[in-house]
């Protein structure tokens, strides 16, 4: 007979439920959705260099050209900014698909809501969209095709060495972007503390855009940093005192969820 949750000891309860809790959380990594998927930036995928996640040019923010942007419902306001997607053409219910083939793709950009794309697609809630690449949309799909329905799931990142942080802004704010981010590849949460301070939350401005309304000029940065997957990193003294503006500093520390 099996063991109830009355029977466990109260440790054994608390293992109990946080692993219900831990898998509730991940679910999405396992289970195939359905969507749709287009194509934009040219051939070379330099026209999704930029986008509505700050990232710029997305070769040294970590991504490269396999990339996405994702229609309202998917992007949430930013939040999804730098998670990966599987994606694979449903070649049940399309000719222009490439069966057996899949590509991850990472959210770097907002298709926006109602867009009419010029290959046929659209982007308006609550449809789940993936406007992605030429180079990345063309392993799962045929030109000519335009839209094909896809399944998609998400799955963790890897990447290629450490986060990395930019900092722009001004005298009395900064704006941290944190970009080359491994495991649920998105942030949750993040604190910075300068040489004079104590850890300072941030908040959100924008996209992957994280900011702080304190004057850290001429102060050593550090940085609390937790995933989406809910590990923490704490990155000592990254920015030593002489920054400046527009500097970009990179580090050994990586998500692993």
């Amino acid at each position: 007979m099996g063991t109830t949750v009355a029977q466990l000891k109260p440790l054994a309860v608390v293992v109990v439920v946080l692993a219900l809790l831990v898998a509730a959380a991940r679910a999405d990594y396992w289970n195939w959705n359905s969507g749709t998927a287009t194509f934009y930036g040219g051939a070379d995928g330099s026209g999704t260099m930029g986008g509505a996640c700050g990232y710029d040019n997305l070769y040294n923010a970590g991504y490269g050209v396999l990339n996405a942007a994702l229609s309202q419902v998917l992007f949430n306001d930013g939040a999804s900014c730098g998670q990966c997607y599987a994606i694979k053409c449903d070649a049940t219910k399309s000719v222009w698909c490439k069966p057996g083939n899949t590509v991850t793709v990472t959210a770097t950009n907002l298709c926006p809501p109602n867009y009419a794309l010029p290959n046929g697609g659209w982007c308006g809630p609550p449809r789940p969209h993936f406007d992605m690449s030429q180079p990345a949309w063309e392993n799962i799909g045929i030109y000519r095709g335009g839209i094909i329905p896809v399944v998609y799931q998400r799955v963790r990142c890897s990447r290629q060495g450490g986060v990395r942080f930019r900092i722009t802004g001004s005298q009395y704010f900064q704006l941290i972007l944190i970009t080359n981010v491994g495991g649920s590849g998105s942030i949750q949460s993040m604190s910075v503390k300068g040489t004079n301070t104590g850890w300072i939350g941030m908040t959100r401005n924008w996209g992957a855009q994280w900011q702080s309304n304190s004057a850290l000029l001429k102060q050593a940065l550090s940085f609390m940093v937790t995933s989406t997957g809910g590990q923490t990193l704490y990155v000592n003294n990254v920015v030593p005192a002489w920054w400046v503006l527009g500097m970009t500093f990179a580090t050994n520390a990586q998500f692993d969820y």
